[in-house]
């Protein structure tokens, strides 16, 4: 229980103060803007910090593969499951905040206040071509401007570019992979001197956002909780269970589920995808994933492949649509938004709270100002714990659907066959 607790100590400290700063909101209304200060010096400081943190630690993990048995096979089949399991989640998210809006019936007037005192983007996406826009969304004319956390989804284009470059260069670039290593472990320190400072800098935050919105968004935080849960209850059920049938049929479900406590407990319990890694291993060893696959779907996975966080990518998204008065219902809205959280997806950090980089993607991508962060970083602390349920667990479930991609439909019988033998 103790240990259980200290996992989850940062979370519930930050629950706790984002609830005081609630309170404070609505006893005191707009009275609580003295204290946004406070908010601004927390956001600064990760704004501060973002972008050397997106290039360290995308460019060092791909920098830092090593060569594998199989590994074409293996990457190729790793991205059609990965792909294919993440455009699933981002379509049910869609379709469940479609039915039941978080923010439905809210009064969303005096967001606009906020979107008059922020930094609104030079060029709206309305405003230029498609094939423009697609340009704008992956590169920019400078190198200068990969330094502005307005664009996050081209530095981390350089960042895949330049670890993968790194990665290719052999031999003669290993002290560029160690110095991308030392550099993502540095980040992640800074990430947690300044995290000591949040339960502070949100809690201050939250409250001038409740002061100035009213007390009706926390009842959109509520039914967005509520929501969640039974996505990722339907989720965890259902669409394991028929991934785990496309993966060996009927063996396959009944494998995976006689394996999947422990895997699950310890998603839970940490509140960690990185944390996970072993329990998850162990896991996909006695479902009969072979050894090559399992080390390669597993690590990678935790880093790149959240299907609980493309659900928490929508959600944040339709609450920031609704607040803003967007349009959801036009075919380019609605790709745009299964898009982004797809992406959100593949950038969030392995670590507890790490929800910060895909969060900064958002507001980047559809040109939300900064000031609204701490608006949908709540819905990362409440959603925390079944979201990692479900980035975590299912990447065994994914190894299980890549061995069948990898080693054919009778891979089961195989596997159990090789460790009898054993």
């Amino acid at each position: 229980m103790k240990k259980i607790f200290s996992n989850y100590k940062s979370s519930l400290t930050l629950l706790i103060a984002i609830i005081i700063g609630g309170i404070a909101g609505v006893v005191f209304g707009t009275k609580t803007s003295v204290v946004q200060p406070l908010g601004d010096l927390f956001l600064n400081l990760m704004f501060m910090i973002i972008v050397p943190l997106v290039f360290f630690s995308i460019a060092a993990a791909i920098a830092n593969m090593s060569g594998m048995q199989r590994l074409g096979k293996i990457m190729g089949s790793i991205v059609i499951v990965f792909l294919g399991t993440a455009i699933i989640s981002a379509l049910l998210a869609f379709i469940g905040t479609s039915i039941v809006n978080p923010l439905e019936g809210t009064d969303t007037s005096a967001i606009k206040n906020l979107m008059e005192q922020a930094e609104k983007p030079e060029t709206s996406l309305d405003d230029i071509s498609m094939l423009r826009q697609l340009v704008n969304t992956f590169t920019v004319s400078d190198f200068s401007l990969l330094l502005s956390r307005s664009n996050m989804l081209q530095l981390i284009v350089f960042s895949v570019l330049f670890g993968l470059a790194t990665a290719l260069a052999g031999e003669v670039a290993k002290p560029v992979a160690a110095f991308l290593t030392g550099g993502t472990a540095v980040m992640m320190k800074m990430v947690k001197i300044v995290m000591y400072y949040a339960p502070i800098g949100l809690g201050a935050y939250f409250a001038a956002v409740i002061g100035q919105l009213g007390p009706q968004i926390l009842e959109g935080y509520a039914r967005g909780f509520v929501l969640y849960l039974v996505l990722a209850l339907v989720y965890y059920f259902g669409f394991f269970t028929l991934y785990a049938y496309l993966a060996g049929r009927s063996e396959g479900v009944k494998i995976f589920w006689k394996n999947s406590f422990t895997p699950s407990i310890t998603a839970i319990a940490t509140c960690s995808s990185a944390a996970s890694i072993p329990a998850n291993l162990e896991c996909t060893r006695k479902m009969g994933v072979p050894k090559d696959i399992a080390e390669t779907v597993i690590p990678l996975g935790a880093n790149m492949h959240k299907d609980g966080s493309v659900f928490g990518g929508v959600l944040k998204i339709v609450f920031l649509f609704t607040l803003f008065g967007k349009d959801m219902s036009s075919p380019s809205s609605i790709l745009s938004i299964l898009a982004v959280s797809f992406l959100v997806g593949a950038v969030m950090g392995a670590i507890p709270g790490g929800g910060m980089i895909g969060e900064m993607l958002i507001l980047s991508i559809f040109g939300f100002p900064p000031s609204v962060l701490p608006i949908i970083a709540v819905i990362s602390t409440i959603i925390d714990a079944p979201a990692t349920l479900l980035n975590s667990t299912g990447n065994t479930v994914c190894a299980m659907m890549v061995t069948r991609l990898v080693e054919g439909k009778n891979w089961l019988k195989r596997s159990f066959s090789r460790s009898e033998t054993v």
